[in-house]
């Protein structure tokens, strides 16, 4: 039986690997640009964390993360609880608190590149192990952490990495989910809503009513909609400090003309979310099209057993980023090396593969062939690989420093010294189509 990659996981392969590496070199240019700073954190972590931080109710933590008992722990130990990441905030704030990064000057902000899994239906774009880039503002109250600037700032570098990606018609939505103070009086409203239509809805909504009512805003089944039309909006609950931080957000975005739509039905996912609530959405991906979202999250530090640590953050889903790329033909094509080095004649490996080291070093990307070709069987493999030049390897060539370089395009063929190679060689690498978007 042929062994294939596990359900809902995927392997990415050449060409489309080169999208992703300039995707993420797009994200870590537009990030220094606002001085972020990159965090690694650990693949696996202890269930408490996701089901203090990210919360019990939640769907992701009631039926989609991959939880297991560390069998590897001491016989006289209990078992520990090890969940592999289903998203990457918390982690976040975890290393926050425990590397107390309070201490250095500052807001923290830091961003992040890496799988997450969660076991949900396999999907277009969605799969359980997906790819995520995120980053996370986050410090204390004296650090200006609560400032509605930091809102907008996220908000605007996330369109300029947009912009340099690439992405068009992209629709920025937002909503104030309100905090500790304003929402009891909300989730009871919508409890007294809900009484008496829930029977009707599905059963992830009835459970929702009764755990968190607020995720029932999450539904995507079309028979449920229009209920949920009905009920009241958490704008109409906002205490003065969350409808003034709210308000403050939209100014700066208008005085720095970033677009923006307000969606009073976007909760987010996720119970740690406070006020400011956001998704970028894009058409190409059909209904479900978000690319990215995020949120504030103001208490979420001391929910973990941290002190008190606001931040606002985000998470890009890589597999979609990508799609959208595709969608607008904007994913830049393969690129191919420079040349192609041809052994020629017995024995020539070790020649060919010191010149390539040369060239290598000096910056000239190049594949290199065998002494068993055939000169004939040299021109056909680099013409496949798309390479324009071959660099002829012989011993002729070798004794005397001059080496024949064949321009597969138009036929031409020219001698040239050893030095001289990289600096005719060393330019942009042809790529396999002409219509290559920078990134």
């Amino acid at each position: 039986m042929t062994i294939k990659a596990v359900r809902g996981t995927r392997d990415l392969l050449p060409p489309e690997t080169e999208s992703w590496n300039q995707v993420e070199q797009a994200a870590r240019e537009v990030f220094a640009l606002y001085n972020f700073h990159e965090i690694r954190t650990p693949i696996l972590e202890d269930t408490q964390l996701f089901a203090r931080g990210v919360g019990e109710a939640t769907d992701i933590v009631f039926k989609e993360m991959y939880t297991f008992e560390d069998r590897a722990r001491a016989q006289s130990e209990k078992a520990q609880s090890l969940t592999l990441r289903p998203e990457n905030t918390a982690g976040v704030v975890r290393a926050y608190i425990e590397h107390k990064l309070w201490e250095r000057p500052g807001l923290q902000k830091l961003y992040y590149i890496g799988p997450q899994f969660r076991r949900e239906r396999p999907q277009k774009g969605r799969y359980r192990q997906f790819y995520q880039i995120g980053a996370e503002v986050i410090g204390p109250p004296s650090a200006g952490s609560e400032s509605p600037a930091r809102d907008a700032e996220v908000l605007q570098m996330l369109v300029s990495l947009l912009q340099r990606a690439g992405i068009k018609d992209w629709n920025l939505q937002l909503n104030s989910v309100g905090c500790a103070n304003c929402r009891p009086a909300y989730n009871e409203a919508l409890r007294q809503a809900l009484a008496g239509v829930v029977d009707r809805m599905c059963v992830d909504c009835q459970r929702r009513a009764q755990t968190n009512p607020l995720r029932v805003f999450d539904c995507k089944v079309p028979e449920d909609q229009p209920t949920i039309e009905t009920l009241p909006r958490i704008g109409e609950f906002l205490d003065e400090p969350c409808r003034e931080h709210f308000a403050e957000v939209l100014e700066i975005l208008r005085a720095t003309g970033t677009p923006y739509t307000l969606n009073d039905r976007l909760v987010r996912g996720l119970d740690y979310y406070t006020r400011t609530a956001f998704e970028f959405t894009q058409g190409s991906l059909g209904a479900q099209n978000a690319i990215l979202g995020g949120g504030r999250y103001d208490g979420l530090s001391e929910a973990i057993g941290g002190p008190k640590a606001p931040g606002i953050g985000f998470a890009i889903g890589e597999d979609r980023f990508v799609m959208a790329l595709s969608a607008g033909e904007a994913v830049p094509s393969s690129s191919v090396p420079h040349a192609y080095i041809a052994p020629l004649g017995a024995k020539m490996n070790a020649a060919a593969a010191q010149l390539a080291r040369e060239l290598r070093d000096q910056n000239v990307s190049v594949e290199l062939g065998d002494d068993s070709f055939r000169l004939k069987k040299s021109f056909e493999t680099a013409e496949k690989l798309g390479i324009a030049k071959v660099i002829i390897v012989g011993e002729n060539e070798v004794a005397s420093g001059q080496f024949a370089v064949k321009d597969l395009k138009n036929g031409e063929q020219k001698s040239m010294g050893r030095e001289q190679l990289p600096e005719v060689l060393r330019r942009p690498a042809r790529t396999s189509s002409s219509s290559v978007t920078e990134v």
